[in-house]
């Protein structure tokens, strides 16, 4: 029998993907805010607003067509497992969604994460992951061959939050340097409130964090603000720093995060952001939340025009989508 001659149905040349720009995030991983410098985020900034005009005058595009991003979540999520696909798909690209059934993928067979992330690896060009073990993310990232993006690593870090959070920050108040921000609720186990501090530390602002004593942000992060001069106080009532403010930063009480139930029903209503405290605050000032809320936002703040987590949410897909293209060379 004669050997079958394969011939190649494609013009392997036309499918090659250049980069169209390699700038500081092409290929790399995005594990955490200490990647970022104030260039960076600038770039990343001006690409996010030029992705929420296009997503403005077109909808979509075709700048990712070429793409598949791996959503994985071993952990519970709405707004970032939601934005990032949003984000993949607007830009045209493909997405593999596993985020609400880890339990039903081989992870229930006892598959480590490192395979996971090596048999996605093969379907995909990107990977973001969730996991809830502090440095976890960043392990999977030491074996992978694709770029994997941090999207919360338990209590440790959530840089795309902290990213969108700033953006957010600059595109309502116009901008970072000069900006008095609280911090407020659970600032011991809340990573969006130390990946956010960590960016700050590159600005000149001044900070106020709002907690009781269980859950005060960590020592070692305190530490690293006074070292760099950052003007910060402490205090455990709301009404101390409201009417100062340029941005009022509010986190839930997690409860999944406390050992102790007892605990947590101690603390769980410490705060409450209400109508009549908002008129302490002054007439140009946002409050932002990473979401979700328990009750620590009334649900008639969100009339008040100060009231940006909604705005902030959508942020979320502009700023992601400027990543990922950022990070697979087009943008």
């Amino acid at each position: 029998m004669m050997p079958i001659e394969l011939k190649p149905l494609f013009n392997l040349e036309s499918m090659r993907r250049e980069p169209k720009f390699t700038n500081g995030f092409y290929q790399q991983d995005i594990l955490s805010v200490d990647q970022f410098d104030r260039d960076m985020l600038s770039y990343l900034f001006t690409r996010s607003l030029e992705m929420e005009e296009m997503a403005r005058v077109a909808g979509t595009c075709d700048l990712l067509k070429a793409y598949t991003l791996a959503c994985v979540f071993y952990e519970p999520s709405t707004r970032t497992s939601a934005s990032f696909i949003a984000a993949m798909e607007r830009l045209g690209g493909k997405v593999i969604p596993i985020t609400q059934g880890i339990q039903y993928s081989s992870v229930s067979k006892g598959e480590s994460l490192i395979d996971t992330m090596l048999t996605l690896e093969q379907y995909s060009d990107i990977i973001v992951l969730r996991h809830p073990e502090i440095g976890s993310v960043a392990r999977a990232a030491k074996y992978a061959n694709v770029p994997i993006i941090n999207a919360g690593d338990g209590t440790g870090e959530h840089p795309t939050q902290a990213l969108l959070d700033l953006f957010t920050l600059r595109k309502e108040l116009g901008t970072l340097d000069g900006l008095r921000i609280a911090m407020v609720g659970d600032l011991r186990n809340g990573r969006t409130v130390h990946s956010l501090t960590k960016l700050l530390m590159k600005y000149d602002v001044s900070l106020r964090f709002v907690s009781p004593d269980v859950l005060r942000l960590p020592l070692n992060l305190m530490n690293e603000l006074i070292d760099k001069g950052i003007n910060v106080r402490e205090t455990d009532n709301v009404q101390d720093v409201i009417g100062d403010m340029d941005a009022l930063y509010v986190t839930r009480i997690q409860r999944e995060r406390f050992a102790d139930l007892a605990q947590y029903e101690e603390v769980k209503d410490c705060f409450e952001i209400t109508t009549e405290l908002m008129q302490q605050a002054k007439e140009k000032m946002i409050v932002m939340h990473p979401l979700p809320r328990v009750g620590e936002i009334h649900y008639n703040v969100d009339k008040d025009p100060r009231a940006a987590y909604f705005r902030q949410v959508q942020n979320g897909m502009f700023l992601r989508m400027a990543l990922l293209a950022s990070v697979l060379g087009q943008a």
